[in-house]
């Protein structure tokens, strides 16, 4: 069983409140789940966000859509994933996502899920060579690879980020990376400033209404699609 761990807090110290602002009514983040939850790979989606009273209205908003919501340290995110493994028993598959990215595509993580599984590897993702405009990331990883992080590893950054200690120079781990032929790096598809959210709204606005499930290429086909990235994500 592989399960989407999407981490999220209210706390975004660029764009406080992001993955709450309203698009067409709902949510962001209500919207990104949406998505991720049309993967034909994934068995359920969980958001794992912090026990800081910030985060309150996050939780019982998402207890509202019947999303499970696991809470831990707020600083510690790869805390926060092993209490996801914990509370709900897993034993399969991870997939990472962050609700930075309200434009996720099922079928890139169902590629990632496929390359992970396909290639034999411990640890698979689109973004360490990125090909992928930055907002469709995905990381997937066995929850063994990610138990052995979390003893042997206290570093704040690789807390506070999760995998890195799954991927530097000399991890015991094996590693796959999703490329496509195109090129499309540059392309800033995530939300961390105020121009970025109002790309993504544009975007819904343009496409939800008449194709709830649109895709990468039709967010592609739209002549402001082309927005590159100034900033790192």
């Amino acid at each position: 069983m592989t399960v989407a761990v999407l981490q999220a807090r209210m706390s975004s110290s660029r764009l406080p409140g992001k993955v709450m602002r309203p698009i067409l009514g709902q949510p962001m983040i209500a919207l990104q789940i949406e998505r991720v939850r049309r993967s034909r790979r994934l068995a359920e989606v969980v958001v794992a966000t912090s026990i800081d009273p910030s985060d309150d209205p996050l939780a019982a908003f998402l207890a509202t859509i019947g999303v499970r919501v696991v809470r831990g340290p707020l600083d510690d995110v790869l805390g926060r994933f092993i209490a996801v493994i914990d509370t709900l028993g897993l034993t399969g598959d991870l997939v990472r996502l962050t609700a930075d990215c309200p434009l996720a595509d099922p079928e890139v993580i169902d590629a990632c899920i496929d390359l992970l599984k396909q290639g034999g590897f411990d640890y698979a993702s689109n973004g360490r060579l990125r090909t992928y405009p930055r907002g469709l990331d995905v990381e997937v990883f066995r929850i063994q690879a990610l138990q052995q992080a979390a003893r042997e590893t206290n570093a704040p950054y690789d807390r506070e980020h999760v995998t890195p200690w799954l991927y530097r120079p000399g991890s015991p781990f094996s590693q796959g990376e999703l490329v496509q032929e195109i090129d499309e790096s540059p392309l800033r598809w995530t939300v961390d400033l105020p121009a970025d959210f109002e790309f993504v709204r544009r975007v819904y606005e343009t496409l939800y209404p008449a194709n709830p499930a649109f895709t990468s290429d039709d967010i592609r086909a739209l002549p402001f699609a082309w927005r590159e990235a100034d900033v790192e994500g």
